[in-house]
């Protein structure tokens, strides 16, 4: 989206002034401050840093699973500050879906029980249907009865980016999609994020270290000392 329409568009997801202080001992720890950050519908945001730099702390609080210390979030136009735990969690419900570094599968379920159950939470009729299709755009058609032990990591991590476009989710948030993951293998799952984005038309904010995938996303911010820098795309190309 460029800049110009975005004056036309209100953003999905917003922070003003955010700050995150934890307890370390006898001090207080400040991890983001004064941070402030729009994404607008449709767009694809990369968020560059270091380890340490509090990539996931920031991602977390995005996506109303943390409070923050100070500052205003809102999601969807709603002020998560307004919202107990609870609420947070059925505002995300059906419109949010997360891929993590880890997969976070229920090493009980098969891939399609994984891929059903953020469709448990709001039943529809023809929810395995829904989640057997999506199994297979990520190639795995073939393996829905498979437990997460029985699928390779880039396998457990196509099982993952069913789960969170399953619901048709408008955004998307992803923690390190690739971390766990061979070259190879990382690259496979890129191009399948990058697909069923597009596929989808959703909005995808994700957190990394990897310049090669961050340079797929429309926008590239870095987290330095507490906030979000905007960064020019010579330096996602170095």
């Amino acid at each position: 989206m460029s800049v110009s329409s975005r004056t036309h568009v209100s953003p999905i997801l917003h922070a003003d002034h955010l700050a995150k202080e934890v307890e370390s001992g006898e001090r207080r720890l400040s991890i983001l401050s004064d941070l402030s950050l729009a994404v607008f519908p449709g767009e694809s945001v990369a968020i560059l840093g270091q380890s340490g730099a509090g990539k996931s702390t920031l991602l977390g609080l995005l996506a109303g699973l943390d409070t923050p210390s100070g500052g205003e979030l809102t999601l969807f136009g709603q002020s998560l500050r307004a919202l107990d735990e609870d609420g947070r969690a059925s505002l995300r419900a059906g419109r949010v879906g997360f891929v993590f570094q880890n997969f976070q599968l229920l090493p009980t379920l098969t891939a399609l029980e994984n891929v059903l159950l953020p469709l448990e939470l709001s039943p529809s009729p023809g929810a395995e249907a829904r989640a057997r299709d999506w199994l297979t755009r990520v190639g795995l058609g073939e393996r829905l009865d498979h437990l997460p032990k029985q699928l390779s990591g880039g396998e457990q991590q196509r099982v993952a980016l069913a789960r969170a476009f399953v619901t048709g989710a408008e955004l998307v948030f992803a923690d390190e999609p690739t971390g766990n993951l061979d070259p190879t293998t990382g690259e496979r799952i890129i191009e399948a994020l990058f697909s069923l984005n597009r596929e989808a038309g959703t909005t995808l904010v994700l957190v990394t270290h990897d310049h090669a995938l961050a340079r797929r996303c429309d926008r590239c911010l870095r987290l330095e000392d507490g906030r979000l820098v905007e960064m020019a795309r010579d330096e996602v190309m170095a």
